[in-house]
C-alpha cells in the first residue's frame, strides 16, 4: 500500500497473505473467535537510510559521485546567488521572508510545548483499560476518536485564532496530525492488546477443565513433559544417521541443503536463551543486559544456576501443547498464540501490560516513527558526534532552502493576471529543488538525528523513490512512517475492523489522506479550493493506468513520467492555490 494507501499486489500464504513490498498480513483463527482477525505487521530491522555518510551500502554504489556533485552544484549555485544579490541590492540575501516566519515564535513553541505534553493522556487511558475500567472495543474506541478530534479541532481553531502566517500555521498543523497519529497507533495497539488478553482467559478456563479428565492439571503437565521427552528421543534418533542431502549431520541437527545461508539453534539452547533473558528482566520487562553477553553465557555451567529462576508463562509456548490429548494440546495452543502476542519479538521480551509506563511513551514519542510497538531494534549507545553532524546538516540545509525560497520562489508568486504558463516555468525548478532540500532536512537529518537520540536502530525512512517508474512506487517510498501508519491502521484496520475489500479499504485511505491534505492547504492558504483533494484522488485511476503492460514493461518511459508529473506539479498546486 502507499503512504496514501495503494495495496501492493497480494501475494496468498497460508492463513494471510504478503504483498510485493514486504509486509506481511496475517489472520489467525482462535477457536473463541468464529471470525478472524486480520493486521499488518509492520516489520522494524536495524537499517540504515541511503544517504547516510555511514551506509556502506550506499558508499559502495557506483552512482556515489552525484550525490557529491549535487551538494558541489548547489554549493556554487548559492555563492552565485549571493553574489549577484549582493551586486544587485547591497546584501546577500532579504530577510523579510526571515521576519515573517519568526513572527510570534514563543507563542508558537510555547503551544506546541502544550500539544506535546498533552499526549500523556494517552498513558492514564491505557493504564485505565489495562486495568480493565475501560473496554477497548468499543468504549475505548469512542473515548479515543473523541480525544484525537478535540485535538485536531483545538489545534485548527488555536491556528486561525493567532492568525499566524502561512510557514507557522503549516508547521504547528503537521505537528498536530503527527501527534495524533502517534496517539492513535499508541491507544489503538494497547486496546487490541488488552481484547487479545481478554480473549485468552476463556480458553485458559476451558484448558483447566479439559484436564480434569485427564487426572488434574498437575498429572497433565506431567504427561505433557514426559510426551515431549519421548518426541524429543525419536526426533534424535531419527536424525542420527546421514543427511537426505547426502551429507552427515549431528545428532539431533536438521541438514541444510547447499546454497542456502541458515544456521541452526536447537530447542534446548533456544528455551534457555529466553530463560535467561526473562529472569534479567526488570518490573518493566527491560533487560538491563547485554544481548551478546546473554548469548555467550550459555556455554558457561556456573552461569545457569545463577539464574535458575522460572520462565513466564507468556514468555513461551505453553506446556501442555505437547499433552497427547488433542483437546488439550488444541487449547494450549490457541491460548499461546494468543499470549505471544502479549510479549514483543525480541531481544527483550517485553510484556504487554508493562510497557504502559510514562517512560516507554516520552522514549515512543522521541522515536521517528508513527507506529506503535512493544519493543523497537535500538543501537547500544548515543554518538554525539552524529548527532552534531545531523544538527549541522539541518541548518546547513535550510540556509539553502531559505536561499531558494526568498530568491527563486517568493519574488514569482503568481497572480491571476500573469500568464498560467509562464507562472509553471518560472516555478517548476525552483519548487524542485525547495522539495528536495525540504526532504533532506526532515527524512534524512532530523529523523536520524531523533533515531540517534532514542537508540532507534531502523532508519529506514524512506527508499530509492528517486527511481519510481508510478505514483503508487513513489507514495510507498518516499515517507516510510506514514506508509507504514497508513497501511496498519487504514488499510488494514478498515478491512478488518468494517469487512471492507481490498479495493474499498484502498479508496478509503486514499479519501482519508486527500482530507487531511486538503486541510493542510485551507489552514495555510486559508482557501477552500480542493484542487489537492481532486489531485489526490486522480491518483486512483492513474495506478490503474500504470498497470497497463506496455507502460508497465517500459521502467525508464514510467520514471520519465513520475517525474515530469512531479515537476508539474508543485508549481500547479502554488499557482492554483495563490492565484485563484
Amino acid at each position: 500500500m502507499s503512504v496514501d494507501g495503494q495495496a501492493s499486489q497480494p501475494i496468498i500464504k497460508g492463513d494471510g497473505f504478503k504483498t510485493s513490498d514486504g509486509t506481511l498480513y496475517v489472520s489467525k483463527p482462535f477457536k473463541s473467535r468464529s471470525s478472524k482477525k486480520l493486521r499488518a505487521l509492520i516489520t522494524f530491522a536495524p537499517r540504515q537510510s541511503a544517504f547516510d555518510i555511514n551506509n556502506e551500502n550506499s558508499v559502495a554504489n557506483e552512482f556515489r559521485g552525484f550525490f557529491s556533485l549535487f551538494w558541489t552544484s548547489i554549493f556554487i549555485f548559492t555563492v552565485r546567488t549571493y553574489v549577484r544579490s549582493i551586486e544587485t541590492n547591497g546584501h546577500a540575501l532579504n530577510l523579510a521572508f526571515a521576519t515573517m516566519f519568526s513572527k510570534d515564535a514563543i507563542t508558537l513553541a510555547l503551544s506546541d510545548a502544550v500539544l506535546v505534553g498533552s499526549t500523556s493522556i494517552c498513558v492514564l487511558f491505557a493504564k485505565a483499560i489495562s486495568a480493565g475500567w475501560i473496554r477497548y472495543y468499543w468504549t475505548g474506541v469512542i473515548i479515543q476518536h473523541i480525544f484525537q478530534t478535540t485535538v485536531l479541532v483545538i489545534a485548527v481553531g488555536w491556528t486561525f485564532n493567532r492568525q499566524w502566517p502561512w510557514v507557522q500555521s503549516g508547521f504547528f498543523t503537521l505537528h498536530s496530525l503527527v501527534m495524533i497519529m502517534k496517539i492513535h497507533s499508541y491507544m489503538a495497539v494497547n486496546g487490541y492488546l488488552q481484547s487479545v488478553s481478554e480473549q485468552s482467559q476463556p480458553i485458559l478456563n476451558q484448558l483447566r477443565q479439559a484436564t480434569d479428565s485427564e487426572g488434574g492439571w498437575d498429572h497433565a503437565m506431567l504427561i505433557a513433559k514426559e510426551h515431549r521427552a519421548e518426541l524429543d528421543a525419536a526426533s534424535a534418533m531419527g536424525s542420527s544417521g546421514s543427511s537426505p542431502f547426502g551429507e552427515a549431520s549431528p545428532a539431533g541437527t536438521p541438514a541444510i541443503p547447499d546454497g542456502v545461508q541458515a544456521s541452526y539453534v536447537d530447542p534446548d539452547t533456544a528455551k534457555a536463551l529466553r530463560k535467561r533473558l526473562a529472569s534479567m528482566s526488570d518490573a518493566n520487562g527491560v533487560v538491563n543486559a547485554d544481548t551478546k553477553r546473554v548469548v555467550e553465557s550459555l556455554n558457561d555451567p556456573d552461569a545457569n544456576k545463577k539464574t535458575d529462576e522460572p520462565v513466564p508463562s507468556l514468555a513461551n509456548p505453553h506446556p501442555l501443547i505437547d499433552h497427547p490429548n488433542e483437546k488439550i494440546s488444541n487449547l494450549a495452543r490457541d491460548y499461546s498464540e494468543l499470549q505471544g502476542e502479549l510479549v514483543s519479538t525480541g531481544p527483550l521480551y517485553i510484556v504487554w501490560p508493562k510497557n504502559i509506563t510514562f517512560k516507554n511513551f516520552a522514549v515512543y514519542m522521541l522515536i521517528p516513527t508513527l507506529v506503535y510497538e512493544l519493543e523497537y531494534p535500538r543501537t547500544n549507545r548515543i554518538r554525539p558526534l552524529y548527532v552534531f553532524e545531523k544538527t549541522v546538516a539541518t541548518f546547513g540545509t535550510f540556509v539553502l532552502l531559505y536561499t531558494v525560497t526568498e530568491s527563486f520562489i517568493l519574488p514569482y508568486t503568481p497572480t491571476y493576471d500573469q500568464s498560467f504558463f509562464r507562472s509553471l516555468l518560472d516555478l517548476a525548478l525552483p519548487f524542485m529543488m525547495a522539495y528536495l532540500l525540504l526532504f533532506y532536512i526532515i527524512f534524512e537529518c532530523i529523523c536520524n538525528a531523533f533515531a540517534e537520540l532514542s537508540c532507534f536502530a531502523d532508519r529506514q525512512f524512506y527508499e530509492d523513490w528517486w527511481n519510481s517508474t508510478s505514483q503508487a512506487e513513489f507514495s510507498r517510498k518516499w515517507n516510510k512512517p506514514v506508509h507504514s501508519f497508513l497501511l496498519r491502521h487504514v488499510y488494514a484496520s478498515t478491512m478488518t475492523s468494517y469487512k471492507l475489500s481490498k479495493q474499498s479499504a484502498m479508496f478509503v485511505t486514499f479519501f482519508l489522506s486527500a482530507c487531511i491534505h486538503e486541510l493542510v492547504m485551507v489552514i495555510v492558504t486559508k482557501k477552500f479550493r480542493f484542487y489537492l483533494f481532486a489531485l489526490q484522488l486522480i491518483q486512483i485511476p492513474l495506478i490503474a493506468l500504470n498497470s497497463v503492460p506496455f507502460i508497465k514493461r517500459s521502467k525508464l518511459l514510467g520514471n520519465l513520467i513520475f517525474w515530469v508529473g512531479l515537476y508539474a506539479g508543485f508549481p500547479l498546486l502554488c499557482v492554483a492555490y495563490v492565484a485563484y
